[in-house]
């Protein structure tokens, strides 16, 4: 089921991944590290507005930066030592939850999946099937059965409480699971997004890359009352994002979506989306977006960043600039070293 030429590729990951997009959590601010100078020239009148005055306070926030720069640059080796460790010691709770079958997807979401491959498509046809939300070009639609999703949740959970290592999935969110390193790529999220999440993307996002995802970044992200209560406003370092409510038992939550990256927030109108369990949320990754925090209960959510290497051999989503490249395991940052052909970006829904 998987795309042996995608298999065989390549992939890269940007040199600005050891410099950008550095999130501050004290501050909710991404920042960009070159060295202390350019730091502070670019971020100390801000820095202080938002409430970090002190030397000591300043001196928190470099071993900060120089923890997650080390980070990233290890992240490579120390991802791959986590898979193999995890190979090797952990034993699933759900085996069969790795590999995807047709009986875990949702009723609807076949539907609309197998209407985007037929050669009979319309606008009007596809808008009768996709719950288009408040706002713009943001889709809902049933994605898995609530069986499957309660034995993924199994599973996560037994893998959590397991001694295998663990990885965080990004600077924001603390608590979650990458899910390549617990090897569900191969199995389960590569075919599902070539032979389901693709043919729709390649319809509602001809414009962003929807016609040429090859790559992703999967992972797991937990809130609890205990730990991580919400997410900050942010993009994703992808061209189409799906994030799936796969449950358990919580009240409030909404995610809230703003305008795209280039837009400043004081020129932004957000508009609140429900997140609802079994269901997806499809957007651009460049969709300026953030999680309200839940009241109670225990929210887990899938997020796929799909990549389309056509697009980001251009410009790199994160530091805005023509990347420079540096190799990367697996599908690492999505970046291949020969860009495709230009596609044809023509749609029957523009």
């Amino acid at each position: 089921m998987t795309n042996k030429e995608d298999g065989n590729r390549q992939f890269y990951i940007c040199n600005c991944f050891t410099t950008d997009n550095i999130f501050l959590e004290d501050y909710k601010i991404h920042v960009r590290f070159l060295s202390e100078q350019q730091f502070r020239l670019d971020y100390q009148t801000l820095l202080m507005r938002l409430g970090c005055v002190t030397d000591q306070q300043f001196e928190d926030v470099f071993n900060k930066i120089s923890q997650e720069v080390d980070r990233r640059r290890c992240l490579g080796v120390t991802s791959a030592e986590r898979a193999a460790a995890i190979k090797d010691t952990y034993r699933p709770l759900h085996p069969h939850v790795y590999h995807l079958q047709e009986s875990y997807l949702a009723p609807k979401f076949k539907q609309i999946v197998e209407y985007c491959r037929s050669s009979d498509i319309s606008e009007e046809g596809l808008g009768d099937l996709l719950q288009e939300e408040a706002a713009p070009r943001v889709y809902r639609f049933p994605v898995f059965e609530k069986s499957f999703c309660e034995e993924l949740v199994e599973e996560l959970e037994h893998f959590e409480q397991s001694s295998a290592p663990k990885g965080r999935p990004n600077t924001m969110n603390h608590y979650g699971i990458l899910l390549n390193e617990l090897g569900f790529d191969e199995g389960f999220l590569t075919p599902l997004r070539e032979l389901y999440l693709h043919p729709l993307a390649s319809l509602l996002y001809p414009d962003c890359g929807g016609r040429g995802l090859d790559s992703h970044k999967a992972f797991v992200v937990k809130y609890d009352m205990n730990e991580d209560l919400e997410l900050s406003y942010h993009y994703d370092n992808a061209e189409v994002t799906l994030n799936v409510s796969l449950g358990k038992d919580f009240t409030e939550g909404n995610l809230y979506f703003g305008d795209m990256r280039q837009v400043p927030l004081s020129e932004t109108e957000c508009s609140e989306v429900e997140h609802r369990v079994t269901e997806g949320l499809l957007h651009r990754g460049q969709h300026m977006h953030g999680a309200l925090p839940i009241s109670s209960g225990q929210r887990w959510n899938l997020i796929i960043w799909m990549r389309a290497s056509h697009e980001r051999n251009k410009l790199c989503p994160m530091c805005n600039r023509r990347p420079t490249l540096v190799e990367g395991e697996d599908f690492a940052d999505g970046f291949t070293k020969h860009p495709e052909a230009p596609l044809n970006h023509s749609c029957v829904l523009t």
